[in-house]
């Protein structure tokens, strides 16, 4: 039975664990939050590719056979280099989802929130340029966003607060479609569905890597659905932040 590893630079990559769990009920799960170098957002690539080198040497210890980059950031940076370093090793990524924004709005205008590592990532540039043609591509930090999940505050005045400053720029120009480009901000999903009000979809990656993951366990190759469940969590800072999350999934 396959072990599926996970690593996001903190609690944030437990959105698309959640997500995992829903289409991969009966698995072993691995999860490594690299809370004491969260956030990767203003990190550099080549910090985030060697942390990204140690936690995929720590999972495939832990017998992943297949790990689950849960982190923008780190996706944007790294993955590439470790496809290229671990070739036996299927990897899946994030990616903002420009696509389906581009196809849903009604506006002409999509907003992205993400970190500053994403945005300037040629990942993401090289997204975006299918589609902005068409459609125009407003952007934002979501600053603060990442701080508030890992404090565990996911609602009251200072999340409306933190959340309406990076937001509101995005439905000031007219988008009806926002994309969460950072897997801790779907946490926040509630604040900023309440701040942008019904006429706004809210887009989350999430399932979608979710089924492209079992997707790659499936032409792998790779024992799906055997059970027992289980899941390990695993934190190179205080792990008291990713418990409190995770008992919300």
């Amino acid at each position: 039975m396959a072990v599926i590893g996970i690593f996001d630079s903190g609690s944030g990559g437990l959105s698309v664990y959640r997500e995992l769990v829903k289409v991969l009920p009966q698995e072993r799960y691995v999860y490594y939050s690299d809370a004491a170098n969260c956030p990767y957002g203003e990190k550099s690539a080549l910090f985030i590719r060697r942390r990204a080198r140690f936690i995929t040497e720590f999972l495939l210890d832990k017998g992943a056979g297949v790990i689950v980059v849960a982190c923008n950031t780190a996706t944007a940076a790294a993955i590439t280099t470790l496809r290229q370093e671990y070739p036996d090793v299927p990897f899946v990524g994030m990616e903002p989802a420009v696509k389906p924004a581009a196809l849903g709005t009604k506006t002409g205008v999509i907003g992205v929130l993400a970190t500053a590592g994403t945005l300037k990532a040629s990942k993401y540039l090289n997204t975006r340029g299918l589609y902005d043609a068409d459609v125009r591509v407003v952007e934002h930090v979501g600053q603060g966003f990442v701080e508030l999940v890992e404090k565990g505050i996911l609602d009251g005045p200072e999340a409306e607060e933190t959340v309406r400053a990076s937001l509101q720029p995005l439905l000031d120009a007219g988008a009806d479609v926002i994309v969460l480009g950072c897997t801790h901000y779907p946490f926040l999903r509630p604040v900023i569905e309440r701040i942008a009000g019904p006429g706004v979809q809210v887009i989350d990656p999430a399932p979608a890597v979710a089924r492209q993951t079992q997707r790659l366990l499936e032409k792998h190759g790779v024992s799906i659905g055997l059970g027992p469940f289980s899941v390990e969590l695993h934190s190179s800072g205080d792990p008291a932040a990713l418990k409190r999350i995770y008992e919300l999934c």
